[in-house]
């Protein structure tokens, strides 16, 4: 496919090439640096998804990132984070192809050199991930040959319509040599764009784990979960349902790319101070009596008044059962779950033996296998507890441990090593402009393994007034709430704040999401007309 381009006369490389074919040159790298990421999302789908190397250059960079930038990216972004930094590494992809298109017309092979420390950037990425399999090299090394040997015929073709030295053998005459490179470039970046698209869609879409997911049905719970109360939910239009379901349910976790793990290969282990080491395979795990339960997450990260949070129906089995049978020794005071992709999450031992918390190996969501981008084939839902402490997606080991000795994923990023949730509400209408008359103010309010005894709602700087609650499954989910307004014409500030079944209140104090959660009561502006 590569054509030999002819060498740089004394003359040329005093003078250097012409402006307008270098900017050609560089449009040839972006192509086909375009066109080997493609093509290497493509082999990923084919051989080995985890072997994408975007994704896994990507976590590597966040790996090495210092702390305040990790923060700051976690803070300021949000959910964003993750797109952005895919983004950073493709555009930063194409502007060192575009290099290597100007290199390569300047010189044979001198491309080759820039392609190539491109490839060993992603071998790097992909090499650092947890138990990375030799298939998983293979995407990075084909996307980068492939994009390279297109480069060439790109440079090739633009040296028949703009030859560096008078003394070039004719070729093609120049406005058909010039059809003919704008022709391939147009076509090869169409081609790459394409493939790109389906790469992407077919990684998420089309992977023998996502068709043996369809195909899997769970077993019956041993012991199910309450009946969902008729007077569960409010009815009041716009406000969050009582369960979330599980396409809109929130997703926070530093994986650029969610593990794709086979059932059948699954396995857990339970190590450190124990007396004896466990280990359990998903199709044992499935046989086990299992319980379903409702349980309502929160991230560390959410806002007052974010929408970090969501409620579903988990069906998975009780950790503090496996935990007895490895016995752990005295002294063991907390649990380092590590996650397949590496992450890691340190749970106080007391919350995952305590037998009034259902703290559960989740296979379940919802009445249906986990979904890949919450866990699957198996996470751990913990009810009282941050995520980042305790709610470990791709679980596949348990290390009894103490605080003294490990750390967590988050701690020495500044994260308290304990995240107990927070008493939080949340007003999630009226919409910023109403009609006078009786306007339903709702949301929710939670705290998670405790309960919701009391909402207020406070108008301007009127007198708190009691909401009306909504019935709930138990102490581990969150609470609908509406109050009857009497709206006002005129602009109105309305506020909530919920009062806990212990009868503790909710903090006023404003604080931000680190290091331990956010507090404050969440405040809206109303314009009544």
């Amino acid at each position: 496919m590569h054509q030999r381009a002819p060498e740089a006369t004394d003359d040329e490389q005093a003078t250097g090439p012409s402006p307008n074919a270098t900017w050609w040159a560089r449009l040839a790298g972006v192509v086909a640096g375009l066109a080997g990421l493609a093509i290497a999302e493509l082999v990923a789908w084919a051989v080995a998804p985890a072997g994408s190397p975007v994704p896994a250059v990507g976590e590597l960079i966040i790996g090495l990132l210092p702390a305040p930038l990790v923060n700051w990216g976690k803070e300021t972004l949000g959910t964003a984070d993750k797109p952005v930094l895919i983004a950073i590494i493709t555009v930063g992809v194409l502007v060192l192809s575009g290099l290597g298109g100007q290199l390569e017309r300047r010189r044979r092979y001198a491309g080759a050199a820039v392609f190539g420390v491109i490839a060993v950037l992603g071998i790097v990425g992909v090499a650092a991930r947890p138990g990375t399999a030799p298939s998983e090299y293979v995407p990075t090394f084909v996307g980068l040959l492939i994009g390279y040997m297109i480069l060439g015929t790109l440079i090739a073709k633009l040296w028949r319509w703009l030859p560096r030295r008078a003394a070039v053998e004719p070729g093609a005459p120049p406005s058909a040599a010039r059809r003919d490179f704008l022709a391939w470039t147009i076509l090869m970046g169409t081609a790459a764009g394409l493939a790109a698209v389906a790469g992407s869609v077919l990684s998420k879409a089309a992977t023998a784990v996502t068709d043996a997911r369809a195909k899997l049905r769970l077993p019956a719970a041993a012991k199910p979960a309450a009946p969902v109360p008729a007077g569960a939910e409010l009815g009041v239009p716009g406000m969050t349902p009582y369960i979330t379901p599980n396409a809109e349910f929130y997703r926070i976790d530093t994986s650029l790319q969610p593990p794709v793990i086979d059932p059948d290969g699954w396995r857990l282990t339970i190590t450190g101070m124990v007396e004896n080491e466990v280990a359990i395979t998903y199709a044992e795990l499935l046989a086990k009596p299992l319980d379903e339960h409702f349980t309502t997450l929160t991230c560390v990260s959410n806002e007052v008044g974010g929408d970090l949070a969501g409620n579903a129906r988990w069906l998975g089995y009780p950790i503090r059962e496996l935990l007895a049978q490895a016995k752990p020794l005295a002294g063991a005071d907390m649990v380092l779950s590590t996650s397949a992709d590496g992450w890691t999450a340190g749970t106080p031992l007391t919350a995952l033996t305590d037998p009034d918390r259902e703290a559960i190996l989740a296979v379940g969501m919802n009445g249906e296998p986990l979904p890949i981008e919450h866990g699957f084939p198996v996470r751990m839902v913990v009810p009282g507890l941050y995520g980042y402490v305790s709610a470990t997606k791709w679980v596949v080991n348990l290390k009894v441990t103490t605080y003294e000795k490990d750390e967590a994923y988050w701690t020495p990023l500044g994260w308290s090593a304990k995240g107990p949730i927070k008493i939080a509400s949340r007003i999630d209408v009226p919409t910023r402009t109403v009609d006078a008359g009786t306007v339903a103010v709702a949301g929710v309010a939670w705290a998670q393994h405790t309960g919701i005894s009391k909402v207020e709602v406070q108008v301007d700087q009127d007198p708190w007034q009691q909401a009306e609650i909504a019935d709930t499954t138990g102490p581990d989910t969150w609470r609908q709430w509406k109050y009857a307004w009497a709206a006002t014409p005129g602009t109105h500030r309305i506020t909530v704040r919920a009062t806990d079944a212990k009868g503790t209140l909710q903090t006023a104090a404003l604080a931000p999401p680190a290091p331990d959660g956010a507090t404050g009561y969440h405040s809206i502006t109303v314009k009544v007309r």
